[in-house]
């Protein structure tokens, strides 16, 4: 499938999504979050495909934030539909694919485009990138997503403080908020990125599906995450792969797993 404003790249299970809009610092619009949500959708399809790295093109930019221009305009009724449909599209749909989704945060990671990074399922920093909700100086609030997942991730405090100051913090003060899990040299960004990805593809595709449901879960409002835990666990013994693994286990081979 071809697209505008994406290029997608794949090599070993492992899918490069790059954002490419270098020009406008890769910022979001509404035709980019629906090519996003329909290459995520085809990939998620892809059996074939285990590990989605979502980058931006170019040395200044993971995405520098939401297209101001094509917002600047809208009514109340029209901000409703751009944030619920922003979020179920791309942002809780990106939360909750089974197959695993790392940012690779290359450069700048404001506003949307850091909602975007959080709503993957880990985040790895370039050492030149910035990351900040600066909305407020804006007029607005965070809409993708950003009040919640940014507390879940560096605590309320912390949250509130980036929020309401609109401040951006460096890589290195993002690693040690807990908002990214390591910081690298960016020319080595994407090759280290690959390098956990081929990690995460020696183990069951359907057990990492689980996991990633039972860790969500405790973060949902409304939904008991020892409960989903316990449900997800006990349906992983149904399993070709929980048989493959503990099979190959005891017999001292490698697994081979079918997502099955």
């Amino acid at each position: 499938m071809s697209y505008k404003n994406l290029l997608v790249a794949k090599e070993d299970s492992i899918a490069t999504i790059t954002i490419n809009r270098p020009t406008k610092l890769n910022a979001l619009n509404k035709e980019i979050i629906q090519e996003l949500h329909r290459a995520f959708h085809e990939l998620e399809k892809d059996h074939e495909t285990r590990v989605v790295i979502l980058t931006g093109s170019g040395e200044k930019a993971f995405v520098a934030g939401a297209d101001i221009a094509e917002f600047s305009e809208f009514s109340v009724e029209e901000a409703v539909q751009l944030a619920a449909q922003g979020q179920n599209i791309l942002f809780n749909f990106v939360e909750n694919l089974k197959t695993p989704v790392i940012a690779a945060v290359n450069g700048f990671a404001l506003g949307g485009g850091l909602e975007l990074a959080m709503a993957c399922h880990f985040r790895i920093a370039s050492d030149n990138a910035k990351m900040g909700l600066p909305e407020v100086s804006l007029g607005v609030i965070p809409g993708y997503g950003g009040t919640q997942r940014l507390p879940q991730l560096i605590g309320k405090g912390r949250a509130m403080e980036m929020i309401l100051t609109a401040n951006m913090v460096t890589a290195e003060d993002a690693y040690r908020m807990g908002l990214v899990n390591n910081v690298i040299p960016q020319a080595e960004l994407i090759d280290y990125c690959n390098g956990i990805a081929k990690k995460i593809i020696k183990n069951s595709p359907t057990a990492i599906g689980a996991a990633i449901k039972s860790i969500n879960a405790n973060y949902t409002d409304g939904i008991n995450g020892f409960e989903t835990e316990i449900k997800s666990f006990s349906k992983c013994f149904g399993t070709e792969d929980f048989k493959e693994g503990t099979t190959a286990f005891l017999k001292k081979r490698k697994a081979v797993f079918t997502r099955k």
